[in-house]
């Protein structure tokens, strides 16, 4: 049966952080309320390798329903006081066990860039950047798996280099750009994911009122980005979403919930077999 045809009925998290700590003591309850919220999937990203056995052991234990992405994000080191801009080290480190679980994944990721001034301060720090995600580009087209990419205060530089490095299948979590900027990341195929935030977030509104349907993809970044400041995001707000993009777009919601998730299964191929609805 071809999921892309009979469109399945519910939504895709196409970004999320289950292994973080916030959920250390609630996750299953977290993710069964979830699925009663009609999340088809959920796909769990890494920052960092010491997340990434987690991340596999959640999508084992979750088959079908928690699918695992791997990689090193631009922003290194927790709590928050020890951030710092990621090295090639840090990649370093991550590709044995990257190499140990490919044919896991669902998407390399989170992967990207971070020029935040308190993070990348210097251009040796943002050129570091550039070549550790440089590398990830490569990574994913050897492994023929798109990339779930971060590209905070780092819009445009993040699109260039995707563009010049031949990244075809992308997706730009929570774009903090443009929509001017977005709209190039549009005419090269990629796709954008909206987090609950934009209910109070100007920029994200602007975003989605520019960008086409068929580009748009919907995430919750739980537990960040969630509807409240300051109060933990879950799975189950992605509605919160759907409902505001078809706001925006005055379109019904359904029609959001079909269309971002058929752009959802024909990013990540891999869905089409956990998704049998």
């Amino acid at each position: 049966m071809d999921l892309l045809s009979v469109g399945p009925r519910g939504m895709v998290d196409c970004h999320c952080h289950l292994s973080a700590p916030d959920f250390e003591h609630d996750r299953d309850a977290v993710l069964e309320e979830g699925k009663q919220a009609n999340v088809l999937a959920i796909l769990a990203v890494a920052e960092h390798p010491g997340e990434f056995e987690s991340i596999i052991q959640l999508s084992q234990r979750y088959l079908g329903y928690v699918c695992p992405c791997l990689g090193v994000h631009p922003v290194q080191g927790v709590p928050p006081q020890d951030q710092r801009s990621v090295t090639m080290k840090d990649l370093e480190d991550a590709l044995p066990l990257i190499e140990r679980y490919k044919d896991q994944l669902f998407a390399i990721g989170e992967v990207g860039l971070d020029f935040t001034p308190r993070i990348a301060s210097t251009d040796d720090q943002k050129e570091e950047q550039r070549q550790v995600l440089i590398k990830q580009i490569e990574l994913s087209k050897q492994l023929d798996l798109p990339l779930n990419v971060h590209s905070r205060s780092a819009g445009r530089p993040t699109i260039n280099l995707l563009k010049e490095h031949g990244a075809q299948k992308v997706l730009l979590h929570a774009f903090d750009g443009k929509p001017s900027v977005a709209m190039e990341g549009v005419k090269a195929g990629y796709l954008f994911s909206i987090p609950p935030s934009i209910i109070r977030s100007e920029q994200k509104q602007k975003l989605v009122k520019q960008l086409p349907l068929e580009n748009l993809c919907l995430e919750t970044d739980s537990p960040a980005l969630g509807p409240e400041k300051q109060v933990r995001n879950e799975p189950k707000n992605i509605y919160i979403s759907a409902e505001y993009i078809a706001k925006i777009k005055a379109i019904p919601v359904e029609k959001v919930i079909e269309v971002t998730t058929q752009n959802a299964l024909k990013l990540f191929p891999k869905l089409q077999k956990c998704i049998r609805k």
